[in-house]
């Protein structure tokens, strides 16, 4: 979800996936008091066709609309992790208060076409803009009321195109980063494993330097195939001097070299850690929220709202509401630590206070 990755394997970086029976109290049921719509539009130039789901007020009308953009993994148009479905829960309130929501699979995810795994942050950031050319061509929608809402790495991805495009008309930042995103992970993988009980030695001595060395070749690296080599040879002479408790034991030796050199090694990666979201920021001219959980551990929220504020300011954007939300996670849930280890057990989807601002604010932007 997000950036959200975890320490497992001499700090292997996965994405939080768990499935899970606990209740989900915010999930609506059927039938829904508005208007939906199983939809498909084109990204012309990728040759993809996205498939995902229009919330309306009514069938009739002109309503603001909104586009959701996922984080990071391959997620569905309800951004569904860990038994949540977050998007779910946001397109449901958002549309019974006035505000039409398109959410979609990711290229290659569910009724998507398209290769997820050769995709890379700019290529999302084309479906994105394909999205607000359809929403421009539904007579639902107001065209010139037509916004973003971006989650952790879809966070990153709303000012790249709100910064190329017209069009967009506000964004919301859901976890966004504000610095750069080798900083955004390092700090990740410390305050995690923390909070899962690794020990100060081992994450000083241990998981933060394996990964700077990893990122380091990372950011120097200009040959992927290169990279994967050397990088598996990092890997190689980390693993057999890894603590025996950070050895998952769900994977073999050959297995942990294998699934951590590709994905550091992916195209998705290599450019991934290269951002630095300042620069996009500088160049985004519309009015923005950026909102961030007080225990969010993946996006950390004083050094990245901080981020996000001054690369704003500094680009002459005062249209600007940041704010830190008290005791919630990386998914907005109220929680204990804010570890991911938390999310399946939360039954809150997603904080009905951070539902509430996301609302408000949009709400005054398109009066």
């Amino acid at each position: 979800m997000g950036i959200s990755f975890g320490v497992l394997a001499i700090g292997l970086i996965v994405f939080f996936s768990f499935k899970t029976s606990i209740n989900r109290p915010q999930e609506p049921s059927k039938p829904y008091p508005y208007y939906t719509e199983e939809v498909t539009f084109e990204n012309i130039q990728a040759q993809v066709t996205l498939a995902g789901t229009l919330t309306l007020p009514s069938a009739a009308g002109n309503y603001p609309a909104v586009i959701l953009i996922s984080g990071s993994g391959a997620q569905n148009r309800d951004e569904e992790i860990s038994g949540h479905k977050p998007f779910l829960i946001i397109a449901d309130h958002l549309t019974k208060h006035g505000i039409a929501v398109l959410r979609y699979d990711d290229r290659g995810v569910a009724k998507s076409t398209g290769n997820f795994k050769e995709a890379t942050t700019a290529d999302f950031a084309s479906d994105v803009a394909s999205a607000v050319d359809f929403l421009k061509t539904r007579v639902e929608v107001d065209r010139d009321k037509i916004g973003l809402i971006g989650h952790s790495e879809g966070g990153l991805i709303a000012p790249m195109v709100a910064s190329n495009s017209k069009d967009v008309s506000f964004i919301v930042l859901l976890a966004g980063p504000g610095i750069e995103i080798n900083k955004v992970l390092l700090t990740q993988q410390e305050l995690i494993s923390r909070a899962d009980g690794i020990s100060e030695s081992d994450i000083k001595e241990f998981i933060l330097p394996v990964h700077k060395k990893a990122f380091k070749m990372i950011s120097m690296s200009t040959d992927g195939r290169t990279l994967k080599t050397d990088l598996a040879r990092l890997i190689e002479e980390t693993y057999d001097i890894t603590p025996t408790n950070l050895i998952s034991l769900n994977m073999t030796r050959e297995q942990v070299v294998s699934t951590q050199s590709d994905k550091w090694s992916s195209e998705w990666f290599r450019n991934f850690l290269k951002y630095d979201p300042a620069t996009i920021l500088e160049k985004v001219t519309c009015p923005i929220l950026a909102l961030n959980g007080e225990k969010d551990l993946v996006v950390t929220p004083k050094e990245n709202l901080s981020g996000i504020s001054n690369a704003l300011k500094k680009g002459g954007n005062t249209n600007v509401t940041v704010r830190e939300l008290p005791n919630l996670n990386h998914l907005f849930q109220n929680c204990e630590t804010g570890s991911p280890a938390e999310y399946a057990k939360i039954e809150e989807t997603f904080s009905p206070i951070a539902l509430k601002e996301m609302a408000d604010w949009i709400l005054k932007q398109v009066e």
